[in-house]
């Protein structure tokens, strides 16, 4: 109703605007509701930021309900992920004073001005700010927040250290220090609340922080505050604009520190989230960057960093504190942990403790005979954080297990429901626009695609295990009253293989297991489970149910309380073990059919995990989980690549060269997106060899509207396809460009391309030698396409339905395999038929089949007879060596040469190199050019060596019009022989 009076965009007749209904609405609608999603899903919907809030913002009218109904309304459109600033970008001019308010409201340290609850929701806005960098009016004003001037905030000797390292920045703060004394009182205290802004907030955290209590009642309004403003920390730090100034003052707050030790922490049940996200501000804040160059350190300048910092603390204890000689003189490996570090530090008194901090500029100097302000539990961890060995990213990543366990699949925080609203944080890493470094957005990618398919795992688990009904029976075992498709009950689990681990690493190489199931199932059922390929992932799960026979499963009830799940773990099948226990190995002939209806699998489990597991049973006794599997479910093949994905983006995080300089900073979200493309390129190439792309020389002047085409040859007869082009590169910005003489190009010059056409030389008489050809007559548009595709840069072909995109990408193909036959070519595409369209067209090309390899499901839908997956390609290339060793042997006939030279590919090269090619070298010695005088033409064709071989081939082989074109005949028999050798070898 206030909607259609006030706001509503299909009403003509409004009322005129009226501050008190923004009153009324916040308190009745959103207050009294306390923040409902529902009531604010309403007044968003009805347009009530667009329409009335915003439209009428002005200083005049600014009130507390007015700030957090716009707050509110913009929090909401960023749940519902639609864009949220356009309305302030229609209308910017107030927009400076209301971030000055909410600034202002949100340092509020009074609970009955502002609610936590009301101190949360601006939490939230602050983070969607500052996640909002791209837009330039939000940029604007966040800026003032997050630059050099922010450092007034650390304490002076901390501030001194830092402009020590990086000594540019002294020049640039010496500016900001004079700017300062020409500002009048009002700009200066101004900049000096915005600079000290988010110090402050931290301040005012901490004191939220250190209210909550370690037990009885809490609440849960300081507890979201807290959440949410780790995220904020969180946020701040894992963007290299925010974080370059920033990462600093948190460190100088030791807000980690303070947050380790804090009740929150100690809660388990009210304090989890907080402290998985404290552990992924943890990770942030000492995440392997150069915070000034933004340039990922390595594990060289990443150890010498913690090595200065255990001699910066060596030199003060040997100068000051004669209590710490023993640690003054001692070697870093010796010191650097974080048990060694407790027991040094740990006698000593807090005032000693803050002098060595206050030495290394971690606190302010203790004034003289005052006692330290700060708890002694504070001071010891402040100083071993800071100075025990740290594990490296990668070797943290490389001993995480890939499957997911129970404590990970049932966690809500991480593996939110399908009932999510968007209302809580969760403790994942978020995809920005922009990434610190390459590492960390395969490792944000790596956390959440793992976590994305724990979530399907989950669906997956629940549905199975629910349908075999596990129940208690009445020996205190486990009984199934039901069945599932995918999953059966394990007769016997075994491990029966743990490798010994690889030098440097502290898991085992390898660990493999027998799992043996009955298939006393349907036929169809029991072929599926026999048709496990090698790489298939399954996982293991035990049950203890509690609940007894016949209880019926209740969906409303949580899934593992009713079920007694306990444990679950991935494995990865090897194969089937036959009757004698041997795997049976894959391969494209049928599988044996095995007796009976027990079948054992031979799996690999995760050498990490068991690592783990065997380590929490050795150390704290606890149960040996491989002793207790009793379920086996699998997962369909399609949905289950999840662990391969994994690993690669493992493997690709351990090596050092993945993505080439050109690409490496747009996919990081820096610089210039269209620096990417060709034209930009510091190394495009002059001259390429458009192949089979145009059908004639007309075709391609209509290709290049706008340009001079200068042909090499004169004659027309002899202006035919195939053509090398070549292209004028542009110069640098403002430089003109010169020609080889050094002087300067004309603009015409720049505009023309010279083309050279060249005849692909003759590859033999026989009709399948001649190549196959491109019959398409690409569009101008499709040309430059082309051309991009064949430069270095990246190229983005876009178009709706029938506008030839696979064609294009089929030349831009067959053109690289032609220009660099040295170099791979990898197509992905986002389906198999996709995949299938570009193979069967590409065979239409002329490209060797023997360099053609499909992988993935699909190819039996290919329509050929010819078998491009793994196990068709090594069948053809033995049947192809056959065929050739049997010409080999046609060619040892036809030559008269005795022996079995076609037995071996060896015996075959012995034979190319004594007998063809000496052949060959004596009849070009004799048919050859001498003295500037042609030989007789019958002389080609007469003392050609293998007249005989090629009876097969249409005859006559030599016209006899010309010299020339009876050597091209005649050289190109050669190509046909020599390449029968060429692969054989």
């Amino acid at each position: 109703q206030l909607a259609n009076k006030y706001w509503a965009p299909h009403v003509k007749k409004k009322l005129s605007f009226d501050s008190k209904v923004i009153e009324d609405v916040y308190a009745k609608e959103i207050v009294r509701s306390k923040f409902a999603i529902r009531k604010i899903m309403l007044l968003e919907f009805s347009q009530y930021l667009e329409n009335y809030l915003w439209m009428n913002y002005s200083p005049e009218v600014s009130s507390k309900a007015y700030l957090m109904s716009i707050c509110c309304m913009v929090n909401e459109k960023f749940r519902e992920n639609v864009p949220a600033w356009e309305t302030f970008k229609k209308k910017p001019e107030h927009f400076p004073f209301f971030f000055k308010c909410i600034l202002e409201a949100s340092l509020v340290e009074n609970d009955s001005e502002y609610s936590l609850h009301e101190q949360t929701v601006l939490l939230l806005f602050l983070d969607h700010c500052f996640n909002s960098l791209e837009v330039d009016l939000i940029r604007g004003q966040v800026q003032q927040l997050i630059s050099l001037p922010m450092w007034m905030a650390l304490q002076p000797k901390r501030l001194e250290q830092e402009l020590k390292k990086t000594p540019k920045l002294r020049k640039f703060w010496n500016l900001i220090k004079k700017n300062d004394e020409k500002m009048d009182e009002e700009a200066r205290m101004r900049a000096y609340q915005e600079r000290r802004f988010l110090s402050q907030l931290i301040q005012k955290f901490i004191s939220v922080l250190k209210s909550i209590p370690v037990s009885g009642p809490i609440s849960m309004d300081k507890v979201h505050y807290c959440e949410r403003f780790i995220e904020l920390m969180l946020d701040l730090e894992a963007l290299l604009p925010t974080r370059r100034w920033f990462n600093t003052v948190l460190d100088d707050s030791h807000l980690v520190v303070h947050c380790y030790l804090s009740s929150l922490a100690k809660r388990e049940k009210e304090g989890h989230l907080f402290c998985q996200l404290l552990d992924m501000l943890k990770f942030y804040t000492g995440f392997e960057i150069n915070d000034q160059t933004g340039n990922a350190l390595t594990e060289n300048e990443m150890t010498t960093i913690h090595y200065d910092r255990i001699t910066s603390l060596q030199r003060a204890a040997f100068a000051h504190f004669p209590e710490l000689y023993d640690f003054a003189l001692s070697n870093v490996a010796a010191v650097d942990t974080r048990d060694s570090l407790v027991k040094l530090f740990g006698p000593l008194s807090s005032n000693v403790l803050h002098q060595v901090a206050s030495y290394l500029c971690l606190l302010p100097p203790l004034p003289d005979g005052q006692d330290s302000a700060h708890e002694k539990e504070f001071l010891l961890e402040l100083l071993v954080s800071r100075h025990e060995r740290r594990i490296s990213q990668i070797q943290q990543l490389n001993q995480m297990p890939l499957y997911p366990t129970e404590k990970i699949i049932w966690d809500e925080n991480i593996v939110p429901t399908e009932y999510y609203s968007g209302e809580g944080c969760l403790a994942l890493p978020k995809l920005n626009l922009q990434f610190l470094t390459l590492h960390d957005y395969l490792l944000r990618n790596f956390n959440l695609f793992r976590l994305e398919s724990t979530y399907e795992i989950r669906q997956d688990i629940e549905d199975s295990v629910s349908r075999m009904k596990p129940w208690l029976s009445e020996y205190g075992g486990v009984v199934f009253g039901g069945w599932a498709r995918m999953a059966q009950p394990i007769v016997s689990f075994t491990v029966v293989e743990v490798a010994k681990p690889n030098i440097g690493e502290n898991w085992p190489m390898r660990v493999r297991a027998d799992v043996t199931i009955n298939l006393n199932v349907r036929d169809n059922i029991k072929d599926e489970w026999e048709g496990l390929r090698k790489h298939d992932v399954c996982f293991l799960i035990t049950v203890r149910p509690t609940q007894p026979y016949g209880t019926k499963f209740d969906r409303r009830r949580p899934f593992v309380e009713q079920t007694g799940l306990v444990y679950v773990r991935g494995c990865e099948i090897q194969g089937m073990l036959d009757e004698k226990g041997r795997v049976i190995e894959e391969g494209p002939e049928p599988k044996p059919r095995l007796k009976g209806d027990c079948r054992t699998y031979r799996v690999f489990l995760d050498p990490n995990q068991y690592q783990q597991d065997m380590t929490n049973t050795i150390q704290n006794g606890a149960e040996d989980v491989y002793e207790t599997f009793n379920i086996i479910m699998r997962r369909k093949p399609k949905e289950n690549n999840f662990k391969a994905v994994l690993e690669t983006i493992r493997n690709l995080m351990n090596t050092d060269c993945v993505v080439p300089d050109w690409l490496h900073d747009i996919i990081l979200g820096y610089g210039d997106p269209s620096s990417a493309h060709y034209s930009k390129m510091p190394n495009q190439i002059a001259t390429l060899d458009f192949n089979d792309t145009f059908l004639s020389i007309d075709h391609l002047k209509a290709s290049f509207p706008g340009y001079n085409i200068k042909v090499t040859i004169d004659n027309p007869a002899l202006q035919i396809p195939p053509f090398r082009i070549t292209f004028p590169i542009k110069g640098g910005k403002g430089k003109k460009r010169k020609d080889e003489d050094g002087n300067e190009e004309k603009p015409e010059e720049a505009k023309t391309l010279i083309v050279e056409p060249h005849v692909i030389p003759n590859r033999g008489p026989y009709p399948y030698n001649q190549p196959k050809r491109n019959t398409i007559q690409f569009t101008h548009t499709q040309i430059e396409a082309i051309r991009a595709g064949m430069q270095p840069g990246l190229t983005m072909v876009v178009g709706p339905p029938g506008t030839g995109k696979t064609d294009v990408a089929v030349q831009i193909i067959s053109n690289l395999y032609h220009n660099f036959p040295e170099q791979r070519t990898l197509i992905v595409t986002h389906s198999n038929q996709a995949l299938n369209q570009l193979f069967e067209k590409i065979m239409a090309l002329d490209i060797d089949e023997r360099h053609l390899l499909r992988l993935g499901h699909g190819e039996e839908e290919l329509e050929t007879e010819k078998d491009f997956s793994r196990y068709g390609r090594v069948n053809y290339v033995l049947a192809r060596r056959l065929e050739l060793l049997r010409e080999v042997g046609r060619l040892q006939e036809s030559l008269g040469v005795p022996g079995d030279v076609s037995y071996t590919c060896e015996t075959a090269g012995h034979f190319f190199l004594y007998q063809v090619m000496s052949r060959w070298e004596e009849y070009i010695s004799k048919v050859k050019v001498k003295g500037g005088k042609l030989p007789d033409v019958a002389d080609v064709s007469s003392f050609f060596p293998f007249h005989q071989y090629f009876a097969n081939a249409p005859q006559p082989i030599f016209k006899g019009k010309s010299y020339e074109e009876d050597m091209e005949i005649a050289e190109g028999c050669f190509r046909h022989v020599k390449k029968i050798f060429t692969q054989l070898e």
